[in-house]
């Protein structure tokens, strides 16, 4: 046995006390998406992380996308997926599809949480009548069955929560004529942070986190606060796909949720490194007045 290795072990447990005291019972809602559904290997790690977050204490809730998997039958049923301002337009054949997926999904992820020996439901934002949704508009046009969240009942959710049960969400929701809609799940991840007033929640990407300058990968931030994160928005430095998140990282925020981190998903077990260790690998969104570990060059 090589002692050196074995204090190594236990001086990383001995990090992690703190944070496993500070968030003890405390709700965590990881929206878990991007290369990390598709790389079975990673699949299996993010469940690990969940899991072992779970076990020492954390009360987390699984919101998951599948937007890789729906292009993928769509294609498979002779369609062309189609995108107007990064929203996938959605018809009828395409909800059918999309629905199926995600339920499909939605069970693995379960049947993964269950083999490490922990009790988890699979549901959707139909289910308890959870996400109640209009229809949504990207830039005026009409893009078919994607939802805008109006209303989060949690009643369901936190029965789940109080019978010891981990939460796996699909964003698919309800009008007020029950017809479905096809909810974004960055989008249905924030609104169940803000509703269950989670202490922290995680976006899984395929990016490290937020970089002050995108081209410069020495840029990338630790921590932001929310008006910091406004500045960066306002500068126009901020594009793509991260431009909607950190709107809705700040929507969070700005909604009760304690802190938001930005992960990169396609690091093996991203959420313990960075929930768990002083250093930390992405990127903390933070508000104005909450408690720093690290000071910024923003």
């Amino acid at each position: 046995m090589d002692i050196n290795e074995e204090l190594a072990k236990a001086q990383v447990l001995v990090e992690a006390l703190p944070y496993i005291q500070k968030f003890n019972r405390k709700i965590i809602v990881v929206k878990y998406g991007g290369s990390a559904m598709v790389d079975e290997e990673l699949k299996r790690k993010v469940i690990q992380d969940v899991v072992l977050l779970k076990l020492v204490g954390f009360k987390p809730i699984i919101v998951h996308g599948g937007g890789k998997e729906i292009s993928k039958w769509v294609t498979k049923s002779g369609m062309e997926p189609r995108f107007v301002n990064g929203l996938r337009v959605t018809d009828e054949p395409t909800m059918e599809i999309a629905e199926m997926v995600l339920n499909k999904v939605n069970k693995s992820l379960v049947s993964l949480i269950e083999e490490l020996g922990v009790k988890a439901c699979g549901i959707s934002g139909k289910d308890g009548g959870m996400l109640k949704v209009e229809k949504k508009f990207s830039g005026g046009e009409d893009i078919g069955y994607v939802g805008e969240i109006t209303d989060v009942d949690t009643t369901l959710v936190t029965s789940l929560l109080k019978d010891d049960f981990l939460p796996v969400i699909c964003p698919i929701g309800y009008d007020d004529e029950f017809h479905s809609y096809n909810i974004n799940a960055d989008d249905a991840a924030c609104a169940i942070a803000r509703a269950v007033s989670a202490e922290k929640l995680a976006f899984l990407t395929d990016i490290e986190g937020v970089y002050k300058d995108y081209n410069d990968k020495n840029t990338l931030i630790s921590e932001l606060s929310v008006s910091e994160a406004r500045e960066l928005l306002n500068g126009g430095t901020i594009g793509g796909g991260m431009l909607p998140k950190l709107n809705n990282c700040i929507d969070a925020i700005e909604n009760g949720v304690s802190r938001v981190h930005i992960l990169d998903g396609r690091i093996p077990h991203c959420l313990l490194l960075e929930i768990f260790t002083n250093k930390g690998i992405g990127t903390a969104i933070l508000g104005d007045n909450s408690e720093r570990f690290f000071t910024t060059n923003i």
